[in-house]
């Protein structure tokens, strides 16, 4: 048996319950809608149905209305010809095609009610679907977003994450012994002569500049 057996029980129920009991929200919404799509095709199949069953119905009462003419002028013809007796039989069997008719008439209206109903089914059936689907696609992207959240939380506090992180920390370290090796070959180095004689150089290039600077502020003064 489906989650719900009749149209009724689809229209009155209440999709915000059935989820929140659902242990699985996603599956059961999914199951959910499939019963209103079979119900909704069921719904429209008898519909038609129906219809068809109206359409046959029309069909005999214009054939009984027919007859009925057709015997009211064989009792004109009865009498005109002083057949009284016979045009009694012949308003006997317009009187069967009056009541079969009638009949007719009446099945073809618990129908158009049958009908009318199909209808409003219908239309209910619809808006559940549309209010059904509006809830898939909810809960959908809040197992997409509840599930992306944990793949970060798992990423970030994950041991691939700390591996990684304690890889980096390697590297710093490795990279600082590096920079300390260089600047130790450099602690306690002898100047060579050249070195030497290129500061004598830089520094009497200073002091010609500085004795330059000296006579012009003394010229200005």
């Amino acid at each position: 048996m489906g989650i719900f057996s009749r149209t009724r029980d689809i229209v009155a129920a209440n999709f915000a319950d059935l989820l929140e009991k659902a242990e699985d929200p996603a599956k059961m919404i999914r199951m959910i809608i499939l019963e209103m799509e079979e119900t909704l095709v069921e719904v429209r199949a008898s519909a038609a149905r129906t219809i068809a069953d109206q359409k046959e119905m029309r069909r005999h009462i214009s054939k009984l209305d027919q007859l009925q003419d057709n015997w009211t002028e064989k009792a004109e013809l009865a009498l005109s010809k002083d057949r009284e007796d016979l045009a009694k039989a012949a308003l006997v069997e317009r009187q069967k095609a009056v009541d079969m008719a009638d009949q007719l008439k009446a099945e073809v209206g618990v129908l158009d009610d049958a009908l009318r109903a199909s209808e409003e089914d219908i239309a209910k059936l619809q808006t559940k679907l549309r209010e059904a689907r509006t809830k898939q696609n909810a809960v959908q992207t809040r197992l997409e977003t509840a599930n992306n959240r944990t793949r970060l939380r798992e990423m970030y506090n994950g041991p691939k994450t700390h591996e990684a992180f304690s890889r980096f920390d390697v590297l710093d370290r490795r990279v600082d012994e590096a920079e300390g090796r260089a600047e130790a070959l450099g602690l306690g180095s002898v100047k060579t002569l050249e070195e030497e004689i290129s500061e004598l150089r830089a520094g009497d290039k200073v002091d010609a500049e500085l004795a330059v600077l000296k006579a012009r502020m003394k010229k200005d003064g």
